[in-house]
């Protein structure tokens, strides 16, 4: 069957804010917000993945305007966001993706490891998120999507601070979704499961892990950024006007 997939006219000339967007899905989030015709502003460190990426967008109404910045260094991170938005306008809509789920056991835990761990995986997210929501309340309303994952759910080894950081991200959600409702900002988790981007092809896809996602995904095949890009669209437009505090889980039928 032919897949075909939906526009989103509510999209169109909207200002998105993507942390991690120069590649994985993160980079998957920067092109399907800009072929929905939205004003797109992403943050990374990769400057050459960044620059590739732009470049084959050449085609699109409004080409996506790149800030380097590092998601742990705070006062960088504002003066980002900060550039970002005179480039393309207040935003009203945020994806808080910028993660890593490099794998780590507690016997490699040490304090800075700790914080910085917490800082890529859980930290930014409410700190970006503090700094668009004036833009919201300006405008009227937003939307908020936090990246979460299936791992702390499937209680998955391997990467305990990772799970445990991804676990907050959707108590944070919860604990927002009141207050931010008030201002008509809704706020929701997008929970991926195992997304087969090329770092996890390189790093951790093998014969194990294809039998793993064999044995648990309902559907049968790799999930693909592309898949999560789709449903973070669907949470971005208007057409979710009335979703908000909840878990949108993107995983094959994993759990």
């Amino acid at each position: 069957m032919t897949a075909r997939f939906a526009n989103y006219p509510s999209l169109v000339d909207r200002s998105v804010l993507i942390t991690g967007g120069a590649s994985g899905i993160g980079a998957s989030l920067v092109e399907h917000f800009a072929r929905q015709g939205a004003r797109v502003g992403f943050i990374d460190i990769d400057d050459a993945s960044a620059a590739a990426l732009i470049e084959s967008l050449a085609d699109v109404a409004h080409t996506p305007t790149y800030q380097h910045g590092d998601i742990t260094d705070l006062d960088a991170l504002a003066r980002s966001i900060d550039t970002l938005r005179s480039a393309v306008g207040p935003f009203s809509v945020l994806i808080n993706n910028a993660a890593n789920d490099g794998r780590h056991a507690l016997d490699d835990v040490d304090e800075a490891f700790f914080e910085r761990n917490i800082a890529v995986n859980l930290r930014h997210q409410v700190f970006v998120t503090k700094a668009v929501m004036a833009d919201m309340q300006r405008l009227g309303g937003g939307s908020i999507i936090c990246m979460g994952s299936i791992s702390w759910i499937r209680k998955n080894g391997a990467f305990p601070l990772y799970a445990m950081a991804k676990a907050a991200v959707r108590g944070f959600v919860n604990g927002m979704a009141r207050e931010l409702g008030a201002q008509h900002i809704r706020i929701n988790c997008l929970v991926p499961g195992w997304v087969i981007t090329e770092k996890q092809r390189t790093l951790w896809l093998d014969a194990e892990g294809e039998a793993s996602i064999k044995r648990g995904q309902c559907l049968s095949g790799h999930l693909e950024p592309s898949d999560v890009a789709r449903a973070a669209l669907f949470l971005a437009a208007d057409d979710s006007r009335m979703c908000t505090g909840q878990d949108f889980i993107v995983d094959g039928g994993w759990v």
